[in-house]
This record gives C-alpha cells, sequence and structure tokens, in this order.
C-alpha cells in the first residue's frame, strides 16, 4: 500500500486533529494539548502567513499520517531551515513506509523553497524514531543541545527587572 501525500486543507481538521493529538498521547504532553479545530483553522488556513503547514498521508480515503512543519526564514547559512515540528503516523499504518513519505515530501518541500536544512527533535527515549531517521541518512548533532523556557519561568523572566526597553538602550529599537 503507497499512500497518497498531499499538502493539508482546511476540510482534513476533523481527521487532522486525532493525528496531532495521538502524538501528544505517545509523547506524552497530552495534558498540556491544547490544540482545537478552531486553532488549526486559523493558525493553519486562516493567517497569511500561516503559523504552520502540514503534509497529510491518505490511505483508502482516511488520513493516517501527518508531517506538520514551518519555515525559519533567516539562518547563519543565509538560507531558510524547514522546521518539522511533528510527524505522526497511526499504529495501524506502521510499517508501510507513511513516515518515510512523509519525509521525502518534507524534502522535497524543503529542496523547492531553497532551504538549506530540515531540523527536527526527538525524544532521547524514541529509540525506535532514531532508528528510523538514521535509516534516512538523519544524524543525530552531537553539538547542540535543545532547551525550553515555558510556564513560570517564562513569565518570571518576562516580568524581571529591566526587561524592557528605556531611552537609553543602545538597542536598534531605540529611537536614538
Amino acid at each position: 500500500m503507497t499512500p497518497t501525500i498531499r499538502s493539508a486543507t482546511e476540510q482534513d481538521i476533523p481527521q487532522l486533529l486525532p493525528l496531532m493529538r495521538g502524538l501528544a498521547e505517545f509523547e506524552q504532553y497530552i495534558d498540556v494539548f491544547a490544540v482545537d479545530e478552531e486553532v488549526l483553522r486559523v493558525q493553519g488556513f486562516r493567517k497569511d502567513p500561516p503559523d504552520f503547514q502540514a503534509f497529510v498521508a491518505e490511505l483508502d480515503g482516511a488520513l493516517v499520517g501527518t508531517l506538520v512543519f514551518s519555515l525559519v526564514p533567516f539562518t547563519a547559512t543565509a538560507t531558510p531551515t524547514l522546521y518539522i515540528k511533528e510527524l505522526y503516523v497511526t499504529e495501524a499504518a506502521r510499517g508501510h513506509r507513511v513516515g518515510e513519505h512523509l519525509m521525502r515530501a518534507a524534502a522535497r518541500e524543503a529542496t523547492a523553497r531553497g532551504c538549506g536544512a530540515v531540523r527536527w527533535t526527538v525524544a532521547n527515549w524514541n529509540t525506535a524514531g532514531q532508528r528510523f531517521y538514521e535509516r534516512l541518512g538523519a544524524q543525530p548533532n552531537p553539538v547542540w543541545v535543545d532547551y525550553s523556557l515555558s510556564g513560570a519561568a517564562l513569565m518570571a523572566l518576562a516580568e524581571a527587572p529591566g526587561a524592557a526597553a528605556t531611552d537609553g538602550d543602545r538597542s536598534p529599537r531605540s529611537a536614538s
């Protein structure tokens, strides 16, 4: 069975959301998963430019996989980078190369847009995912460590004294 890979459309939202929820359950962040149909509609299909784009994999009329991505337009190489945020294939469709087809679509999209790289993260406990990516030719990045700032730590930093620009600030935001 070869899946049909195509760009997601607004009409896919009812089938796309369960795929995203499935990834949140698999990666154990379902407790903070806040995406709903309206969020997908607005952020993916009604904003210009959209906050994300997605490919979907279809088998027998049903969506069985998705790859959600965005572009980072400016990088040190002066070329954009395609950043994969989510790759998920339903358990029933695993073993049918659906993930590989989705990754090939991302690679084609990246080259068509002049990207110098495709990047993503994978959980350190997801050894099956790591083997899959390495089989495709990807290599783990031994230099960069993935960091995150959220919740109370994000708020504390944002509200820290000296966070706002002042008139004497020599940053590019300054009018002087």
